[in-house]
């Protein structure tokens, strides 16, 4: 009888093993941590108010990872600002389909942390230097390279609150690049990459262009400009649905990876030798 249960014991444990191998994922992995780091902030349409789909509130690449509330790395998936934005229902928001879409085209990137920073009704005020709101950006901001990554970039969408009143669209000028020269100083990184968007809607028609041309009008080294107006909004006439938030996201990646310099090998003659060199070509801001 011993004999026959230490055969079974025997087998079992060979028909685990066997299980495993054919099957690597139920071994133990190496915890994966990201190379390329981006803030995602401002307020609800960055955050994400669109309609989840099924199936999209699932992680769907293992080389996407979001920085969550305890400062941990996990496997990203959607609603990414869930909790961060609290008290909100959050939804689908452009921060997903950036990731993808740069992995897409630059594979080269390597994992991609985001940093869901985003809080639905903030004015540009409250995310001014020593606000709760910039306290948390920078203080999760450095909690994102403690494994060794690096921030390449701010993706800032923000504003909408802001056109509901004078006093805040007017000032919206000069309070803006006040917050990304701030930001840039105490992350000590004075030519991260800021993609900034133009609102897509808004409170008063009036205020909204006010905001506007000062996004659209803004002149500061490395950041660019992506224009949501008219984008599909969802019923509420304020938040970009689904598809909208998901092609915004395509639109920032693509604005994004403008920053990055395009490489040309050309061949010239020199003193009777042929010389190959490589020239470096960047994009050119449109807002320019």
């Amino acid at each position: 009888m011993r004999n026959i249960k230490t055969f079974n014991m025997f087998f079992f444990l060979v028909f685990l093993v066997f299980i495993v191998l054919l099957n690597p994922s139920m071994m133990a992995q190496e915890p994966k941590f990201p190379n390329s780091i981006f803030l995602l902030a401002g307020q609800s349409n960055m955050a994400g108010r669109g309609v989840i789909m099924p199936g999209q509130a699932t992680p769907s690449s293992p080389n996407i990872l979001q920085l969550g509330l305890n400062h941990t790395w996990f496997e990203a998936h959607e609603p990414l600002h869930k909790e961060i934005d609290e008290g909100k229902r959050c939804g689908i928001g452009p921060g997903m389909s950036f990731a993808k879409t740069v992995l897409s085209m630059e594979p080269n990137m390597g994992v991609i942390g985001l940093v869901p920073c985003a809080r639905g009704g903030t004015g540009l005020k409250q995310w001014a230097r020593g606000s709760k709101l910039y306290d948390n950006l920078v203080q999760r901001a450095y909690a994102s390279t403690k494994c060794g990554g690096k921030i390449k970039g701010l993706l800032w969408f923000q504003g909408e609150t802001d056109t509901n009143s004078t006093e805040d669209a007017l000032l919206y000028q000069t309070r803006l690049p006040k917050f990304f020269n701030d930001l840039r100083d105490d992350l000590h990184l004075p030519d991260l990459p800021i993609v900034q968007v133009a609102l897509a809607s808004g409170y008063h028609s009036d205020l909204i262009t006010t905001v506007r041309q000062a996004q659209l009008f803004l002149r500061l080294k490395n950041v660019r400009t992506v224009d949501a107006w008219g984008l599909p909004l969802g019923l509420d006439g304020l938040h970009l649905n689904t598809e909208g938030a998901v092609r915004l996201g395509q639109m920032l990646a693509h604005t994004f990876l403008s920053f990055k310099p395009k490489h040309k090998w050309v061949r010239i003659r020199k003193f009777g030798h042929r010389i190959s060199y490589s020239t470096t070509k960047y994009f050119i801001n449109n807002n320019l």
